[in-house]
């Protein structure tokens, strides 16, 4: 039996400007993921194979093939298939979450036009000026029996603005509508027009041409209409008076007592199918009953109509400019306006800040916050100058935090961000930046992760606006800008965030246990409610168009993927990832979240922080992967911080090292690796920098001896992170020079001091040991900008010694030797490498300049090869390698023997 099933994804392209109707759909592009084929046989029971051949031929075949009724292209357990992996439970659920993925889309598809409408929620939800001169307010609240907007625009009312039956007010989804009319000046008459349309933007008039209304429609229908064919448009009744004809003959009832009851539609269908045969348009299948009426219309008319474009020059005409609105109207509400949403529910009235707000001010005792409505006029509002940067083969990332940035004690700002912190980080050679806490939340000493408001940027640092400043500022520099988005738990807070937002347990989150985190008493989405999909990846979307965000790195998959929030041993037995504490629904998100932004943004850079490395993270999405572009190495910081704090110097082990930093081969390509991250300085816990320098004495006699160890390790530690393993690389702000002290937010237990909450900048601008490690740090990024260290593929390991503590491998044309030793030097330590010629040292920790000793001269920057097989390799060199040093050689000449 052969047979395929093609399950398209439709995503429109919108080619629309301020001049043109915002409903206008051109170009649609359908992208339709394919599979092949595959023939399923069934084996007579009178086959001759032996036992274990059929069951070896069985578990293949469970394997390799695909569902029947499989999409064209898509192989929902091929990454098992390309891996060699066999593991019959776990490619079992790979097809039966590939089968809830594609009822997801069907469900979706019910409710949404395509998939770019499904993520782009916030166009409609939220605030937005509607052309009509008018406001539109729409929100989710499927538990509310009432919603209105209070404002200090309308003196906090809970009934002046509020949804209206019959105005479209409340559909049964949940989803309610306000609309705020502007109002009138004083001494100006109503528009002509009931639908009169504004261009909010451009000053120019074309309503206030001199042109008449009746003259642009007389205009569009002399142009539009053959003559006679405008005949329904000047006798509006002519229609339906002919079908009341057809229904009741020419003495029908005149009244409504002379009318009496009227049969349901299929009824009339069957009586008006008896007398006139089957109508050919006529559907009453599936529950679903029609009044049809057989309209025949003249086929070349029906032709031409189709063939003529809609009037929209003339409709275009109509539409006035922005003096004309200020002229005649007041803002229904004013830029910079205060409100909240009012409920009333079953437990009573409710007020919460808009879920879909979009600015959002939190009172300064932290208990109450507003939406604020930001709409400033042309001649303010932020103008993007830069385009963003193409994504680079390999990402030099700094990760770094806005309110901490500065050397003040005090909560930084965008602004001050864009103007100090970017020119620093592009002088440092990096390539991309990486924004933690960014999302409003109501604590500033949560960092960011207990998110409150999704769709604001955080106002302690800023305006809406000045985000975009910085952005298109680090645009300009060449920066690509990532966020790291929270969407796998969400603030307990109910009066700001979306705890029981419309008095429900179970609005945007489960309820009972499942809907709390164990352990850190935050919220978990309800990631199978097709609503809360709208709403979380329409805020993926969001930034990417309202801001230019470049990548996304997903904060702490465990905790949405596993309901018992990745709180569990692992052993690695894939029977793990597969069981009944995985949460599919989870993992369908996160599928849709990959596939619909690489999509609609082909350029979009996706990463996953997930501490378990759930399988198949970055596979595509076709072959039964998460669709990620990489994955973060969780476990080469917690090495480096277990190495530095519990284990002496000489029993580090090299294989250890080795396997940590390459934990997957088969997926190095695709792995983000740092030595430390914020998580390191602030949780709670030490940098590097301040274990390796935090309780040296000044006055001790084994200072330098500790201050050299210090830099040394420091040095070595973050050049074989950068090298070893993927493309991309990330520090966290700071670490690169060794800051030397940890990161504390302000609270209680600290009298709410922002002392530690800040970066000493200050110690570049003073000759010591954190000038040298930044000199160090910006010669690493430029080993990786000049010779392209990261993007040379997997590296050879080749010289992994635990006795001697040396480690060295080849990328490329490039050579890394490390010894790790913490006392022994050698003075000729023999490496093998394959190609023969001349190596010239580029790179080497143990220089002056980086806090070094300067022990090599410059005499020995150049080795040449020794013909004599070491470590596998046909060749060798023979290297000085004083201890706690590391360097870095380029093949410059190859010799031909």
């Amino acid at each position: 039996m052969t047979t395929t099933l093609s399950i398209p994804l439709n995503i429109f392209f919108f080619h629309q400007t301020q001049s043109a109707p915002t409903s206008s759909f051109l170009h649609p592009q359908t992208v339709t993921f394919s599979r092949r084929k595959t023939t399923l046989k069934t084996a007579c029971s009178g086959s001759q194979q032996n036992p274990q051949q059929q069951q070896k031929q069985q578990k293949k075949k469970q394997l390799n093939t695909t569902d029947s009724d499989g999409e064209k292209g898509y192989d929902p357990v091929g990454f098992l298939v390309k891996r060699g992996i066999t593991h019959k439970a776990f490619a079992q659920f790979l097809r039966e979450r590939y089968k809830a993925l594609k009822d997801l889309k069907d469900e979706i598809l019910k409710r949404h036009m395509n998939f770019k409408e499904m993520a782009s929620g916030y166009e409609l939800l939220g605030m937005h000026r509607h052309p009509e001169h008018r406001v539109d307010y729409m929100e989710w609240a499927p538990g509310a029996r009432y919603c209105a907007i209070t404002a200090d625009f309308n003196g906090w009312s809970v009934t002046e603005n509020c949804a209206r039956e019959h105005y479209f007010g409340h559909d049964d989804f949940g989803y309610w509508f306000i609309i705020l009319d502007d109002k009138l000046r004083e001494g100006e008459e109503p528009d002509e027009l009931y639908f009169q349309q504004y261009n909010y933007v451009d000053d120019y008039d074309k309503g206030d041409s001199g042109v008449t209304i009746e003259e642009i429609f007389k205009k569009t229908n002399d142009e539009y209409w053959q003559p006679g064919e405008d005949r329904y448009l000047k006798n509006h009744f002519e229609v339906p008076a002919k079908l009341y004809e057809q229904m009741f003959g020419p003495n029908g009832p005149q009244t409504m007592e002379e009318l009496g009851d009227i049969p349901d539609a299929e009824t009339r269908y069957k009586e008006w199918a008896a007398k006139n045969g089957p109508s050919p348009y006529a559907v009453i299948d599936d529950g679903k009953n029609y009044d049809i009426f057989n309209v025949k219309v003249d086929p070349e008319w029906q032709e031409r109509i189709r063939a003529l474009k809609p009037p929209i020059a003339y409709w275009l005409e109509t539409r006035k400019g922005r003096k004309a609105w200020l002229k005649k109207y007041i803002p229904g509400i004013p830029h910079g306006s205060k409100y909240r949403v009012y409920f009333n529910t079953s437990n009573g009235p409710l007020e919460r800040v808009p879920a879909w707000a979009t600015y959002v001010q939190p009172e300064l005792d932290g208990r109450q916050a507003y939406a604020i409505h930001w709409e400033p006029p042309p001649e303010d509002a932020y103008k993007w100058k830069n385009q963003s940067p193409k994504v680079p083969k390999s990402l030099r990332i700094y990760e770094a935090h806005i309110g901490i940035s500065g050397s003040e004690p005090k909560i930084s700002s965008f602004n001050d961000f864009a103007d100090k912190t970017l020119p620093y980080i592009k002088e440092a050679g990096y390539n991309a930046i990486q924004l933690i806490g960014v999302v409003e939340h109501k604590d500033y000493f949560t960092v960011g992760y207990r998110v409150t408001n999704f769709y604001a940027t955080s106002s302690r640092y800023g305006t809406p606006d000045d985000f975009k400043r910085l952005v298109d500022e680090a645009h300009g520099l060449g920066l690509l800008v990532f966020m790291e988005i929270v969407h796998s738990y969400a603030a307990a807070d109910e009066m700001v965030g979306l705890s029981l937002f419309d008095g429900s347990n179970d609005c945007y989150f489960h309820s009972g246990k499942r809907g709390q985190h164990k352990y850190w008493g935050t919220r978990m989405f309800k990631y199978g409610d097709v609503d809360v999909l709208h709403f979380l990846l329409s805020n993926l979307t969001w930034w990417i168009e309202e801001y230019q965000i470049d990548g996304f790195q997903f904060h702490s998959l465990s905790s949405m993927i596993y309901t018992h929030n990745g709180f569990a041993s692992f052993t690695g037995d894939l029977e793990e990832y597969s069981n009944q504490y995985v949460d599919k629904d989870a993992l369908l998100y996160l599928i849709m979240a990959n596939e619909i932004l690489h999509v609609l943004h082909p350029n979009i850079v996706t990463i996953a922080e997930d501490a378990t490395y759930y399988p198949g993270l970055c596979e595509p999405t076709s072959q039964g992967g998460l669709g990620f572009d990489y994955y973060v190495n969780l476990s080469a910081p917690e090495m480096w911080s277990t190495f530095l704090e519990t284990v002496p110097d000489h029993e580090w082990s090299m294989t250890k090292i080795v396997n940590t930093l390459v934990s997957k081969k088969e997926y190095a390509d695709k792995m983000l690796l740092y030595a430390e991250n914020h998580n390191q300085s602030i949780s709670g816990r030490r940098s590097l920098a301040e274990v390796l320098f935090g309780e040296i004495d000044e006055l001790s006699e084994h200072y330098k001896e500790s201050l050299l160890r210090g830099s040394s390790l420091h040095k070595m530690i973050r050049l074989i992170t950068l090298t070893i393993g993927g493309c991309a690389y990330m520090n966290f702000m700071g670490n690169e020079f060794g800051h030397p002290k940890r990161v504390e937010f302000p609270t209680s237990s600290n009298n709410y001091s922002y002392s530690l909450a800040n970066r000493q900048w200050d110690l570049l601008e003073k000759d010591g040991v954190h000038r040298y490690l930044f000199t160090f740090d910006k010669d690493m990024m430029k080993l990786d900008k000049n010779e392209r260290a990261l993007s040379r593929g997997f590296p050879s390991f080749h010289h992994v010694n635990d006795s001697s503590m040396v480690i060295s491998y080849v990328r490329g044309p490039l050579l890394f030797i490390f010894n790790f030793h913490p006392t022994d030097s050698y003075d000729s330590y023999t490496v093998g490498v394959e190609e023969a010629g001349e190596y010239q040292l580029i790179l080497n920790t143990d220089e002056i300049k980086y806090a070094g000793q300067g022990i090599l001269k410059e005499d020995q920057y150049f080795q040449r090869t020794i013909s004599r097989r070491v470590d596998g390799h046909r060749n060798c060199i023979e290297v000085q390698l004083p201890s706690r040093t590391a360097q870095v050689y380029k093949l410059k000449r190859i010799l031909r023997i």
